[in-house]
């Protein structure tokens, strides 16, 4: 993409690792001011200096994404770096897989309330032709014996930002929402299960027409696509951005 986001600031929250990490890139290589911030401060700051690099102002902050007094300090510090805010990005997951209390406790902490907190903390910033784009998952869209927590808050993701848009097109504020399938990339969870569950690893695997599972760059180009001028008439919708891994092989 071009430099479509020349002047533009932009949030990504759970930014430093995997597809955080490549929509923060890619923004920045669209000419955007980039701020981050998740909890591990190693890869935090390493994805920060890729930003940096590529010519643009670029922020970063440790955010433990489940406590709500971080996330309402980090927003406007982020947005005081960058100088303002046009696009936020709500990424990050607690990886709510057991279906018992710190399961469900550990989903809607960070998948769910770090949607929440996290708009309700950017909103005053943004102007009319601002955007906001959530992550969930395709997970949300079908029933699961191994992670039950995880889905159904991903589908409520999927439900808030539709009424996000309803909301905020009142502020001609754009939100949408993107749902990935099955994504690999070093340190990432279909990378470990490849040893620690071979067998849940080649059966996924299966079920992706394409016989590979999906790369971060593959979701962050459709976030960016969401985010810009490009989709200028689109709000309150969620793509679907698996390989055909819903439909199967």
């Amino acid at each position: 993409m071009a430099k479509d986001f020349a002047g533009k600031r932009v949030i990504v929250m759970g930014g430093s690792r995997g597809i955080g990490r490549s929509i923060a890139l890619g923004f920045a290589a669209g000419g955007a001011s980039v701020s981050i911030c998740a909890r591990g401060t190693g890869p935090l700051e390493a994805t920060r200096r890729e930003i940096e690099t590529l010519g643009v102002a670029a922020h970063g902050a440790s955010v433990d994404l489940a406590n709500a007094d971080a996330i309402g300090a980090y927003v406007p510090a982020a947005v005081k770096a960058l100088g303002g805010l046009d696009v936020l990005v709500n990424n990050a997951s607690g990886f709510g897989h057991s279906d018992d209390e710190e399961g469900w406790a550990a989903s809607l902490n960070v998948d769910m309330m770090a949607v929440v907190r996290g708009s309700q903390a950017a909103i005053p910033h943004m102007k009319p032709g601002s955007s906001i784009v959530n992550v969930s998952s395709i997970s949300a869209l079908r029933a699961s014996s191994r992670s039950a927590p995880y889905g159904a808050i991903k589908a409520a993701v999927m439900h808030y930002t539709a009424s996000q848009a309803k909301t905020l097109s009142k502020k001609s504020i754009r939100v949408n929402c993107v749902a990935p399938g099955s994504i690999e990339f070093p340190g990432g969870t279909w990378e470990d299960r490849k040893t620690s569950n071979p067998e849940l690893y080649q059966s996924t695997l299966a079920s992706i027409p394409f016989g590979r599972m999906g790369k971060p760059e593959e979701v962050a180009q459709v976030v960016l696509f969401l985010a810009s001028d490009k989709a200028s008439w689109v709000t309150a919708q969620t793509l679907v951005v698996d390989g055909g891994q819903l439909v199967g092989p």
